[in-house]
């Protein structure tokens, strides 16, 4: 549910920044350039002002799915003004590939973006390099600036699939802060003090337990903050763990004499297993280059309660309306939850590929896991085996469907393990190469396997 903050002060007020820290001046800089503070796509938005039914509706779809909301006032009168808001979310480029958990942020901005507003998607090539300490209990090491970069550019390749490339405007966070110089940054660290530093969750644990907080680490809130300063911004959205620098943007701004932006707060989403954070070091994620096959078959895999918040925070084709409708017809038991989560599933894999995938990944999960239509549907995965081939639990590992062969074996004598639809329970059966056909553990993992010698 939506927490709305009432109006409340973020930051006490101090003193303005050095005028060379303006970000409106110098080559590339919207001044320089000549382009307004909004783009061309304020056409969209014609009327002098937005009727009251427009805002409700636009309140009610960037609400959706939201934590918090500082400060409802603040943004409806913004929507009343009739024109696109300049909408902000920051970046860091720490790895090279997105997943799900990265689009909850995306989508919340691409429905600012059908709603008619402007989004700058920043990348913080700069930033990155620092290391953003949040919820880190020990200091993060940089990145190098070729590890950024190559990062960055993946970063592009993948937030179209979500984002509309016509209406973002994507930024560098390097184009401002590439021109300031030490005095510059001592200026910009005099705008907070250590005790309000101390005041975050994280710095105050590691304080307390005595262990180290590099200097740096103090910066990263206030050049996220700067950011806001730079683009600015209306709106910045982020994670629930990054209100704190979502909150310096506000004060930095008003610094600044411009108008703080509002804060709108994303809850992180829950990975596979329903209980930790989708994060790739925990395994339980679905990554957006992933195949299509594999995003329907991992999205089939989670629990039916998560199956209702992911739809909240990661569908666009079902409604709010229609989800709480979907959900009473489940829990009358009119309806099969499967059918609900293969309908997201589906929606999911057509985001990241097309349709035509998609179609093609829930007619492979229903002949592997119903044994509804032909398994040939099923991407086929080369798997490398010596000469003289592998045995039955080996092979199931080489495939990624145990962790470990004593996994496998354990499987075995559950008779959880079929191959092309019939039970295996000897530990000693070997496949040689040549082999082709369908593996199975459990009723939702399995693999279409071609062993090749290798």
């Amino acid at each position: 549910m939506l927490r709305q903050t009432p109006d409340r002060q973020g930051f006490r007020a101090a003193s303005r920044f050095n005028q060379v820290l303006t970000p409106d001046s110098g080559p590339g800089s919207r001044a320089a350039t000549g382009q307004c503070a909004h783009s061309s796509n304020e056409s969209a938005l014609a009327n002098p002002s937005a009727p009251p039914d427009e805002t409700a509706r636009q309140l009610a779809l960037i609400g959706r799915g939201a934590d918090e909301l500082l400060k409802p006032a603040e943004l409806e009168a913004r929507l009343k003004e009739g024109r696109p808001l300049r909408i902000k979310a920051g970046f860091d480029p720490t790895a090279p590939d997105l997943h799900l958990g990265h689009t909850v942020l995306l989508n919340k901005l691409r429905q600012f973006q059908d709603l008619g507003h402007q989004v700058i998607f920043l990348i913080g090539d700069f930033t990155g390099m620092i290391g953003d300490p949040t919820g880190k209990n020990a200091t993060r090491k940089p990145l190098t600036r070729e590890d950024v970069l190559a990062n960055a550019r993946t970063y592009q390749a993948q937030v179209f699939k979500v984002l509309d490339r016509a209406r973002t405007e994507v930024r560098f966070n390097s184009e401002w802060f590439s021109k300031m110089d030490a005095a510059d940054m001592v200026r910009l660290a005099a705008q907070h003090t250590v005790a309000r530093m101390l005041e975050r969750d994280d710095f105050a644990k590691r304080y307390g337990a005595q262990q180290p907080i590099a200097i740096h680490e103090f910066l990263y809130p206030l050049v996220q903050g700067y950011d806001s300063v730079a683009l600015r911004a209306d709106v910045e959205l982020g994670g629930t763990d990054q209100k704190f620098n979502l909150l310096m943007g506000r004060g930095l701004q008003e610094q600044h004499g411009q108008k703080p932006q509002v804060v709108l707060t994303m809850p992180l989403l829950e990975g596979l297993d329903g209980v930790q954070k989708m994060s790739k070091s925990l395994g339980n994620y679905i990554g957006i280059d992933e195949p299509a096959i594999d995003i329907v078959t991992k999205a089939m895999k989670i629990g039916d309660d998560l199956m209702w918040r992911w739809i909240e925070l990661l569908s666009f084709e079902i409604g709010i309306d229609e989800a709480a409708a979907l959900k009473r017809e489940v829990e009358a038991g009119g309806l099969n939850p499967r059918d609900v989560k293969l309908r997201l599933a589906r929606e999911l894999a057509a985001r990241f590929h097309d349709a035509a995938a998609a179609e093609q990944a829930v007619a492979g999960w229903n002949a592997a896991v119903r044994g509804q239509g032909d398994t040939a549907q099923v991407p086929l995965q080369e798997v490398a085996v010596p000469a003289e081939g592998l045995r039955v639990a080996a092979l199931l590992t080489a495939a990624g469907l145990t962790p470990s062969n004593s996994e496998a074996n354990r499987k075995l004598r559950e008779r959880a393990v079929r191959v092309d639809g019939e039970v295996v329970e000897d530990p000693q059966r070997t496949f040689a190469p040549g082999f082709e056909g369908m593996l199975a553990v459990g009723k939702r993992n399995f693999a279409r396997v071609r062993l090749v010698a290798g």
